[in-house]
C-alpha cells in the first residue's frame, strides 16, 4: 500500500494551524485584553511578556498558508477567492498590530495612547476575521466547475459573526492565562479576577456552537449523530467540561502554569471538534482532501522541505521561550 500523501499533508497543515492558534492566540489575546487594563505600566508589562516571541509565532500562519498552496492548490484557490475580503481584513489587522507593537515602545506620552488603541483594534480585527472565516468554512463553500460560487459578501452570516466573536473570547482566554503565568503582583491579580468570566464565556460559546453547528449544516449533523460516530465523539464534551473546571480550580488555587495548560487543552478540544465536523473535506461540503490534492510528485517534493523546516521552527521557538522564561515585572523586563 502506497503512502497517502494528502492525508500526511493534512496532518502537517493541521498541526501548523494548531500551533498558530496556540502561539499567536495568546499574544493576540493580550491586545484584546488591553481595554480592561488602564494602567500604562501594566500594559507595557503585558506586551513585554510576548515581545521576544510574537513575530516568531506568526511563522506558523505563513507555514500553514504555504503548505495549503503547495499540497492542495485547488482548495487554496477556492478558499482564497471565497474569503478574499475577510483574509485581507485579517492581514490588515495583523499589520496594524505589528506596527503598533513596535511604535508604542518608541512613542512619546502624547502619542502612546494612539498606538495602544491601534494595538487593540489590530488584535481584535485579526482575531475576529479568523473566526469569521472559520464559521463560513463550517457552513460550507459552494463549488461550481472547480471554482467558488461565493459572492463578495456571502461569507458574512449570523453564524460566522458568532464564530468570530467566539474566537475573540477564546484568544482572550489564552491571553489571560498566559499573563497569569508570566506576571505577578497586582497585574496577575487582575488577570485572575477576569479569568473566571472569560472561561465561562468560552464554555458558553462552545455550547452554543455545538448546538448551532449541526443546525447550520445537515452533513455535520449526520456525521455527529450517526452510529457509531456518536459514541466516539461523546468523550469530547465531557473533556470540555473537565478542562473548564480545571481552569477555574487552578486559577483559584495559587495559579501558575496550570490555567494556561488547561486553556490549551480546551482550545485543542474545540479544534478537534472542527476537524471532526469537516472531515474528510478540506472545502466543505464536497471537496475532499484527495480531490483537492496536487500532483503526487509535487507533494512528495515539498514534503521533504516541510519535514526539514518543521523541526527548525519548533527548535528556535522552543529556544526563544526557554531563554525568556520566567516572570516579567511591571517596569522591568525578565528576571
Amino acid at each position: 500500500m502506497g503512502i497517502d500523501l494528502p492525508l500526511i499533508w493534512l496532518l502537517i497543515i493541521g498541526f501548523g494551524i494548531m500551533m498558530y492558534v496556540i502561539a499567536d492566540g495568546f499574544d493576540l489575546g493580550i491586545g484584546i485584553l488591553f481595554p480592561f487594563i488602564k494602567d500604562r505600566s501594566h500594559r507595557d508589562a503585558m506586551v513585554n511578556t510576548v515581545a521576544p516571541v510574537w513575530d516568531g509565532n506568526e511563522t506558523w500562519l505563513v507555514f500553514g498558508g504555504a503548505g495549503l498552496m503547495a499540497a492542495f492548490p485547488k482548495a487554496y484557490a477556492i478558499l482564497l477567492s471565497a474569503f478574499y475580503v475577510p483574509a485581507i481584513l485579517m492581514l490588515v489587522g495583523l499589520i496594524l498590530r505589528g506596527v503598533s507593537f513596535e511604535f508604542r515602545f518608541k512613542a512619546d506620552d502624547a502619542h502612546k495612547p494612539f498606538w495602544d488603541r491601534a494595538f487593540m483594534i489590530g488584535s481584535f480585527v485579526a482575531t475576529f476575521f479568523q473566526g469569521v472565516m472559520l464559521g463560513a468554512l463550517i457552513e460550507g463553500v459552494p463549488v461550481v466547475d472547480g471554482n467558488s460560487a461565493y459572492g463578495l459578501m456571502d461569507w458574512l452570516t449570523p453564524f460566522s459573526i458568532f464564530t468570530g466573536i467566539g474566537v475573540v473570547v477564546g484568544y482572550a482566554l489564552l491571553g489571560v492565562t498566559w499573563l497569569v503565568l508570566k506576571t505577578e503582583g497586582d497585574l496577575q491579580r487582575q488577570m485572575i479576577r477576569v479569568a473566571k468570566p472569560i472561561t465561562l464565556a468560552v464554555l458558553a460559546a462552545i455550547i452554543i456552537a455545538s448546538i448551532w453547528t449541526p443546525l447550520a449544516n445537515d452533513a455535520i449533523a449526520n456525521r455527529w449523530f450517526s452510529h457509531p460516530n456518536f459514541w466516539f465523539f461523546t468523550p469530547v464534551p465531557m473533556l470540555v467540561v473537565i478542562a473548564t473546571y480545571a481552569i477555574l480550580r487552578t486559577v483559584r488555587n495559587d495559579p501558575h502554569a496550570g490555567p494556561f495548560v488547561w486553556s490549551l487543552v480546551l482550545v485543542f478540544l474545540a479544534y478537534t471538534g472542527f476537524v471532526i465536523s469537516i472531515w474528510p473535506n478540506i472545502v466543505p461540503p464536497s471537496l475532499s482532501i484527495w480531490d483537492a490534492a496536487g500532483p503526487p510528485e509535487s507533494m512528495g517534493f515539498t514534503l521533504v522541505g516541510a519535514l526539514l523546516i518543521i523541526p527548525m521552527i519548533i527548535g528556535y521557538s522552543a529556544w526563544a521561550y526557554y531563554v525568556f522564561r520566567g516572570k516579567v515585572k511591571v517596569g522591568e523586563g525578565y528576571h
